[in-house]
Order: structure tokens, then sequence, then C-alpha cells
């Protein structure tokens, strides 16, 4: 792994710490709802689910947004792709948030 790739990945993880659920006030990293990260050329898509199948929808939404607003500012990124996996309203979440 480069080192711009390796400082990039440090920068995006550094990110994500600082997103939490907001029903529970805990970081996404702690909770271990980050199933993947992919870095290609600038690009980033981020695999994620929720605490639960049926958490509030809105939380769901909240932490995808998060997510891609967080990465997005970050120097070197071109584009956040997010995807919300195992919820009932993950289809719905994962195209408000990768349309917009």
């Amino acid at each position: 792994m480069s080192t711009n790739l390796q400082v990039l990945r440090k920068r995006i993880f550094e990110e994500l710490v600082k997103i939490v659920d907001p029903e529970i006030n805990v970081s996404i990293i702690e909770l271990q709802l980050i199933d993947n990260v992919q870095i290609d050329n600038g690009d980033i898509n981020v695999d994620l689910h929720l605490t639960s199948p049926f958490c509030p929808a809105v939380f769901g939404f909240k932490i995808a947004q998060d997510i891609k607003n967080n990465l997005g500012k970050i120097e070197g990124v071109k584009k956040v792709r997010v995807n919300v996996s195992n919820h009932f309203m993950a289809e719905a979440i994962n195209k408000q948030v990768n349309e917009n």
C-alpha cells in the first residue's frame, strides 16, 4: 500500500470514529458498524450495517449522511458512496444519501 493511500485510509478512519449513533451516542467504529472501506483513486465506498435491522430509519439516514459528509471533506477524496445493508429501509437510505 502506497504512503498516500495509507495516509488517506488513516484520515478516513479518523473521520469515521467521530461519527456516533445518534440514539446511543457511541462511535460507529466502537460499535463495529463499518463492514468495509474501499478506496479507489479518490473514490470511497463504505459498507455498513446498523445496530439492528429495525432501528429507526432516521438514525440510519443520519449515520449514512454523516459518513458521506465527513469523508467528502477529506483532501484527495473525489466521491463517497455509502452502502447500508441489513436494514428494512436500506434501499431508501442508500438512494437518498448517494443521489444527493
